[in-house]
């Protein structure tokens, strides 16, 4: 296969792949971050909190079982590959989740959206793309690598949860993962609302598997191809402007797991709105609200590259490996997104 396709190639079909399973869980399933915590802190709900947390203990049982059957060597990620930088981790994420809320999508939502028609979610790709950039290799990649280093990891012992708790205990890092994916499923269907809503966790098993998916055909092509591709899974930040790279000048570079993954989401989420009778075209009326969500966009596309990934890059792919900025990346982000929401909802309150 790798000699008929080869490793690109065969990395975005991979990429492809997983991103239409998300697609078709963001607008099937009302698989959505933002959402969720919308819900949890205004709607009374914590449904969509707990099909999060689902997903992330699929991921983390999957990924787990990847690494015990040697299919999967975390040690070639990202995210165990340079050290955990706790300050950029918590400003990110709080960047990254206060333009989520004045965007009103993360850069996965919106590419769920546009699949729907939304003309808004094309600027908000667009603009997140751009912005993840300028920061990751363009006129401000300087200042944020004299600010936060990446520093190489040298220790044994990689920066995760589970390493680290397995490595004070003596043993091995699988049966710790797979007991704390197992005690993350069971708090997510401790509610007897999720219990009971049987589509609410098929699509949270779904993106689990999505990203599992991601980690065993990119760490296949590692180990059997040629071109010494990184081991990956889904993420949308810096994917994001890399697809717009390569939709501007694919005739010189190859495509790649990242373009793969955009392009799924937005098949994916095209193909759930047609099936759900969604799909309308959409415009922003508002040019106060389009520049807020341009805003947004900004933040966000920065604040992603700062904590190294994004709602789905850490809260669902660092998480499956559970590396130690995943949860710290995921509250911050909460947070973030709790003040965002708050700053609109009392600049909509009628004056007293």
């Amino acid at each position: 296969m790798l000699d008929m396709m080869g490793d690109s190639n065969l990395a975005a079909l991979i990429g492809l792949f997983g991103g239409v399973l998300l697609g078709l869980a963001a607008r099937v399933g009302r698989f959505c971050t933002l959402g969720a915590i919308e819900d949890l802190l205004y709607g009374g709900s914590s449904t969509r909190m707990r099909m999060w947390i689902l997903a992330i203990a699929t991921a983390i049982l999957g990924s787990f079982s990847l690494i015990g059957l040697g299919l999967l060597d975390p040690g070639e990620s990202f995210y165990f590959s340079i050290r955990w930088m706790p300050l950029a981790t918590v400003i990110g994420g709080l960047m990254f989740g206060y333009g989520m809320a004045l965007a009103g999508n993360c850069g996965f939502g919106a590419i769920a959206r546009l699949g729907g028609g939304d003309l808004r979610s094309f600027v908000i790709v667009l603009v997140m793309g751009v912005s993840a950039y300028v920061v990751l290799a363009g006129p401000l990649a300087p200042l944020r690598n004299w600010l936060f280093p990446q520093i190489e990891v040298t220790n044994t012992v990689p920066p995760g949860i589970a390493h680290y708790l397995a490595d004070i205990m003596g043993i091995s890092a699988v049966p710790v993962g797979l007991s704390i994916g197992t005690l993350m499923l069971i708090g997510a269907l401790w509610s007897v609302e999720l219990r009971t809503d049987i589509s609410a966790i098929f699509w949270s098993v779904v993106v689990g598997l999505a990203v599992v998916s991601g980690w065993a055909g990119s760490q296949w092509i590692a180990t059997n191809g040629f071109d010494g591709l990184n081991v990956v899974s889904h993420s949308f930040s810096a994917p994001v402007g890399e697809t717009i790279l390569y939709a501007m000048n694919g005739s010189v570079r190859p495509l790649s797991f990242a373009v793969g993954s955009v392009a799924g989401v937005w098949i994916g989420a095209f193909a759930g709105s047609m099936i759900k009778g969604h799909f309308r075209w959409e415009a922003c009326e508002d040019p106060r609200e389009l520049r807020r969500q341009i805003l947004g966009a900004i933040i966000m596309g920065a604040g992603a590259i700062l904590a190294i990934g994004c709602t789905v890059g850490q809260g669902i792919t660092a998480f499956s490996l559970l590396a130690i900025s995943a949860p710290v990346t995921f509250l911050s982000i909460f947070a973030g997104a709790a003040i965002g929401l708050r700053q609109l909802i009392e600049g909509f309150q009628p004056a007293e």
